[in-house]
């Protein structure tokens, strides 16, 4: 098999991995209803009730329509793949069976077999390593809208939050940008990676605000996160609890799809933990795998900027393009330790794409086992992340995501954010792995001179 026919490839391997991943989900029983050329609105959403997640469902049925289109294989970028074919045979999971050793770049576990008794806890290691993003990004100007959805119900923009930068850095697994493929820094620091997200432009009462996170290798180290108040001139310590915590109505771990770790009365329904699938620290929680399922996802979105739904309120982006997409479902629950004592959720279930490695969405479920929010990922697959770029295109299709929601299923108050926005002066928004940033972007000090 060529090397840019797919995700695994190298010899000997290859085929291998196809048949063993082919097998696994066609192990499924038969359940599509929907076919290409096929529209999805309420009134034939069952169509899709067996392909979807609950949370999904529950969006049809408030109005959200989708365009059902072929299949397409999705590849990943070739220096990943390069990196998962030189370092992943060394990979392992420790004694414990929870932290993975000798990573260096590239998927740590590409052989996933559904009999080990360890498959969700390798799905997510290698979710956390994944091609999407693997040395550094920059997403500059996103804006959402927050919202209250529901079947046909007219657009009322209940608040508007403007983000200048939501960056990252890896100092491990890095394919692209030098240093490669671990950055010196990280033998001082055990830092996996640093995230950013500042300066917060709307709405007023947080102009100026951000925050700071880091991830560590060490398995008992929480993360470390700062954020800064303009307002009250205050850097605080966050505990790292909170970032599962996102309530509508106000709260204090903040921000509609962007809210940073910030006490406020703004109406909030992301959580920093879910600002990108699934970013809570691993050992942090247990993992059940739940079985390969081939269902409906949007991962070749048409628009960039994505478009609002004018059929659900606002609450998403429709219609877009959704198809079916080889899934990895995956149960987590908090092990309710001591760097996770405020988890809300009593347990998420995860939908991973195999080829792409990211959650198309996620489903919350709280303290009584009931569904309450629903995250919905819309990804395009091209060399650019808008079709007039002139400054981020590669030489390589890749994965970006374009759009995002998030929305409580118990009040029906959504947030659904464009990337890149709508009303924002960068076009262009995603940079990935072109050095864009670097560690001195992460600091308290820069986030404070960013303050407006």
């Amino acid at each position: 098999m060529p090397k840019s026919d797919g995700p695994w490839i190298w010899p000997g391997a290859s085929a291998a991995i196809a048949l063993l991943t082919a097998l696994m989900f066609l192990a499924e029983p038969a359940q599509a209803q929907v076919k290409p050329g096929d529209f999805i609105t309420p009134e034939n959403g069952y169509k899709v009730k067996e392909v979807v997640s609950p949370g999904v469902y529950y969006k049809v049925e408030n109005g959200m329509t989708m365009k059902i289109v072929p299949s397409e294989q999705i590849n990943w970028p070739p220096p990943y793949r390069d990196a998962t074919e030189k370092y992943a045979d060394q990979v392992r999971l420790s004694p414990d069976g929870r932290t993975v050793v000798n990573y260096v770049a590239g998927q740590p576990f590409p052989f996933l077999d559904p009999n080990d008794p360890q498959i969700a806890t390798k799905i997510m290691w290698n979710n956390a390593f994944r091609p999407i993003t693997s040395d550094d990004y920059d997403l500059r100007f996103y804006d959402c809208d927050v919202t209250y959805t529901g079947r046909n119900r007219p657009i009322r923009v209940i608040d508007y939050f403007q983000i200048g930068h939501y960056a990252g850095y890896d100092e491990v697994g890095r394919t692209e940008v030098e240093p490669m493929p671990i950055d010196p820094d990280y033998k001082q620091t055990n830092r996996y990676w640093m995230f950013a997200l500042y300066p917060i432009l709307a709405p007023e009462d947080l102009y100026g605000s951000g925050f700071i996170r880091f991830r560590y290798e060490n398995p008992k180290r929480g993360d470390d996160i700062w954020q800064w108040v303009p307002g009250g001139r205050r850097l605080r310590r966050l505990n790292e609890g909170i970032m599962g915590d996102a309530i509508a109505g106000g709260g204090s771990s903040g921000g509609a799809a962007g809210g940073p770790g910030i006490e406020m009365s703004d109406p909030v329904t992301f959580d920093p933990n879910h600002y990108s699938g699934f970013n809570a620290k691993i050992e942090e929680y247990n993992y059940k795998f739940l079985g390969q399922k081939t269902m409906l996802a949007s991962v070749n979105a048409a628009h960039s900027p994505e478009i609002t739904c004018q059929t659900d309120g606002g609450g998403s982006a429709c219609p877009e393009n959704w198809e079916m997409r080889p899934l990895y479902v995956v149960q987590t629950t908090p092990r309710w330790n001591a760097n996770n004592p405020q988890a809300l959720h009593s347990k998420s279930i995860l939908y991973i794409d195999s080829e792409m490695w990211f959650e198309p969405y996620v489903d919350e479920y709280d303290a009584k086992g009931e569904l309450w929010q629903n995250h919905i990922y819309w990804l395009t697959y091209r060399d650019r992340p808008v079709p007039d770029a002139r400054v981020a295109i590669y030489p390589f299709r890749r994965a970006f995501v374009v759009g995002a929601s998030s929305t409580d299923v118990q009040s029906g108050l959504a947030t659904m954010c464009y990337l890149p926005g709508q009303n924002t002066p960068e076009r262009e928004c995603w940079y990935i792995n072109m050095g864009a940033v670097g560690r001195d972007f992460f600091t308290t000090q820069s986030m404070v001179k960013a303050a407006p």
